[in-house]
């Protein structure tokens, strides 16, 4: 069985591109000094650590670094993990949620970005920060910036903020297939792209037949990527309840910007 989401499909992914001439960039990297066949890799840290670590190892042993971002919640903040991918030569940053965890509370939030960003500073650098999506959340953390600047906390990047997607493609595992917007609520940007990718086999023949373009933002979930079968098709089954909800979310808030949106031009 030819399964995807597994660390052995992954490992695949990377060689197919580096097969077809694409080189590797974290987001800082890529900021400050961008290549031009390039894959900028991210990896959003909502879970299981451990995923992560093994891909940091897998990554490493192909001279690929990646953008590790790491929330701060209990099951996600764990030093001694994150020590060791930066030790790998990968860059760390903050998958920040504050405005999700202070309720909606703008000035809270901003308090709490700046204890958790100082929290993790003294484990690793951290230049670069990226949104947690919380999709079940009716909070968009990104609302953080309409009052305060991350630039101040001498951050240099948002992804979601300060790349140009109608230049670098973006490619997201989000509901265990590449770029559904069915089961996306806020991990979506932007884009004039618009690929429907439902497997990662598909993705690969994209990347033989030179149908991609040349900048390529991949940012994927570790904890769905598995070689242990129990691991995997409970991240499956998971997936398939959570995709089920995330769906009839999406539905809810087109329906509401459709509606609003006939308010507003009558």
């Amino acid at each position: 069985m030819n399964r995807d989401f597994t660390v052995k499909k992954y490992n695949e992914l990377l060689d197919a591109f580096k097969k077809a001439g694409y080189e590797f960039q974290t987001v800082e990297d890529f900021i400050g000094s961008p290549l031009s066949k390039v894959i900028i890799m991210r990896h959003d840290i909502d879970k299981m650590p451990l995923n992560a670590l093994e891909f940091a190892k897998l990554e490493k042993s192909k001279d690929i670094y990646a953008t590790y971002y790491f929330r701060i919640v209990q099951r996600t903040f764990v030093p001694s993990i994150i020590r060791e991918i930066a030790a790998l030569g990968h860059n760390i940053g903050y998958h920040y949620e504050d405005v999700d965890l202070c309720k909606g509370d703008i000035d809270k939030a901003f308090l709490s970005f700046k204890v958790n960003l100082g929290k993790l500073r003294k484990i690793a650098p951290i230049k670069t920060i990226c949104m947690h999506g919380s999709p079940l959340s009716r909070y968009d953390n990104r609302k953080l910036w309409d009052k305060y600047d991350y630039r101040d906390e001498d951050i240099i990047c948002e992804p979601y903020l300060d790349i140009d997607f109608n230049k670098v493609l973006y490619l997201t595992d989000t509901g265990r297939r590449w770029n559904s917007e069915d089961f996306s609520i806020r991990d979506k940007v932007h884009s004039a792209y618009n690929f429907q990718i439902k497997n990662t086999n598909q993705l690969i023949n994209l990347i033989q037949e030179n149908k991609l373009p040349d900048q390529i933002m991949i940012n994927t979930h570790p904890q769905r990527w598995n070689d242990n079968i129990f691991y995997w098709t409970k991240e499956l089954l998971a997936q398939n309840v959570k995709n089920q909800v995330k769906k009839i979310i999406v539905k809810q808030t087109n329906k509401s910007i459709i509606n609003n949106s006939y308010i507003t031009i009558t």
